[in-house]
């Protein structure tokens, strides 16, 4: 009888590869955020990345950083990890959502309220930005965990 594999990619790997994938999908031309939401039994609920809402073309809003805020993309961004919980086709009740960026503050709200119990982040490079320790407190307080992604290269 042959063995089965044993080098291949944990579930964290996986998802976090599939939040780099779907985040391609974003038209932002500085930063690309994609997330994954998965249930206890590791299957897929939500994609999203960041973009202007449904609807709206890519050119009919500034994707600007810097200016006056309504000239800039922040006021009318989504978030990735908002619109994976707006795509996601189950309930995200004790799911686990992959992402690239630490949430903010809103996402951390949307993620509180729609009861998903756990973040896995690759990066928190604006961790002493006021909405990001606002987020920490809010995670926190609300009982959900959050934990920096390291890539594994296999189990």
């Amino acid at each position: 009888m042959e063995k089965s594999r044993e080098n291949y990619i944990s579930w964290d790997e996986c998802f976090m590869r599939m939040s780099y994938v779907i985040a391609e999908r974003s038209k932002d031309p500085s930063t690309q955020v994609g997330a994954v939401i998965v249930n206890e039994q590791n299957v897929v609920v939500g994609l999203g990345y960041n973009g202007f809402p449904r609807g709206i073309e890519n050119k009919d809003l500034p994707w600007d950083r810097t200016g006056d805020l309504l000239d800039t993309k922040y006021p009318y961004v989504v978030h990735a990890e908002a619109n994976a919980i707006f795509n996601s086709n189950s309930k995200t009740k004790d799911c686990r959502i992959y992402v690239k960026l630490f949430p903010c503050n809103e996402c951390a709200k949307a993620i509180i309220q729609n009861s998903i119990k756990e973040v896995i982040f690759e990066s928190d490079k604006y961790h002493d930005e006021d909405i990001f320790i606002a987020s920490r407190k809010l995670l926190d307080r609300a009982g959900v965990k959050y934990r920096q992604y390291l890539s594994d290269g296999g189990t």
